[in-house]
């Protein structure tokens, strides 16, 4: 039995530092507000291969954040804008939508074109968007809300409810899209009971904990396919979502972007940047 404990034990240790020996792409994004870090998914190959084969032949560099949304994200990367190349020769990656991989703040995520032109999710083959978001209520994640939306329309029609009828209509023309999304969700245990119905969503305990945490933009979830995590400076695509915007939400003041790729031990990388690499990678 001891002998088999120590066995273990040696395995479990050889396990450990082959984890911290292998190599890993640590990614740095260099605007003018500062510095951001980043990893690249292992189980996302064709999106991490592609994001390093540009940012090592230079491609991004003098690409810039062209679209930000404070509290939402920052948009870049238009490598092939830059470059001239016609837009319908623009190529693009296969989706790698993976459901442990989810909107959280900070995640970095390939930019695409619609289901209606693009029913196959298949991304931009150079442009990436880094989440921002925000912090949700528990209620708000697992509420199915366009039904609760289309429910509660249905629910002011009634007579008994001008009152309640006469405050959407004010907070909606006042544009207080926050009060009105509230209250909504304050009605939603009554619309349920009166209307005979189930406006539960379900939404994976993980996704929950994020959000109502860190925050995010859980409405994008398994719709885009994520890639890469920010684990250094997502103070700086805060600053650069503050930036003032003109049409298109792109910046009046470009940022532009520098990217450069270091390869590092996960170990060392998550000794400097206190990242946990998940189980198998």
């Amino acid at each position: 039995m001891k002998l088999f404990n120590q066995l273990v034990v040696g395995a479990a240790a050889m396990l450990f530092f082959a984890c911290a020996g292998q190599k890993d792409q640590l990614v740095r994004i260099d605007t003018k507000h500062g510095q951001i870090v980043a990893v690249l998914f292992d189980d996302t190959p064709i999106h991490k291969t592609n994001f390093i084969d540009l940012a090592e032949s230079g491609r991004f560099d003098s690409t810039e954040f062209h679209r930000v949304i404070p509290d939402f994200m920052v948009q870049g990367g238009d490598v092939f804008g830059k470059e001239d190349m016609p837009s319908e020769e623009w190529p693009l990656l296969e989706a790698e939508i993976l459901p442990e991989h989810f909107h959280k703040k900070g995640m970095i995520a390939a930019a695409r074109q619609g289901n209606n032109i693009n029913p196959e999710r298949k991304s931009s083959g150079s442009q990436f968007y880094i989440v921002l978001g925000k912090v949700y209520s528990e209620l708000e994640l697992t509420t199915d809300m366009p039904r609760l939306q289309s429910a509660f329309m249905q629910y002011i029609q009634v007579e008994s409810q001008e009152e309640l009828r006469n405050t959407y209509t004010r907070l909606y023309e006042s544009e207080e899209y926050d009060s009105l999304n509230q209250l909504l969700l304050s009605k939603r245990d009554e619309i349920e009971q009166s209307l005979g119905m189930n406006l539960t969503k379900d939404i994976p305990q993980e996704r929950i904990e994020a959000y109502t945490s860190v925050g995010g933009t859980p409405h994008l979830d398994d719709e885009y396919t994520v890639f890469g995590e920010v684990i250094q400076g997502i103070d700086v695509a805060e600053k650069i979502a503050q930036e003032r915007r003109g049409s298109r939400d792109r910046p009046l003041d470009p940022v532009y972007m520098t990217v450069s790729v270091e390869r590092m031990s996960k170990g060392k990388i998550e000794r400097e940047f206190g990242y946990k690499y998940p189980d198998g990678n």
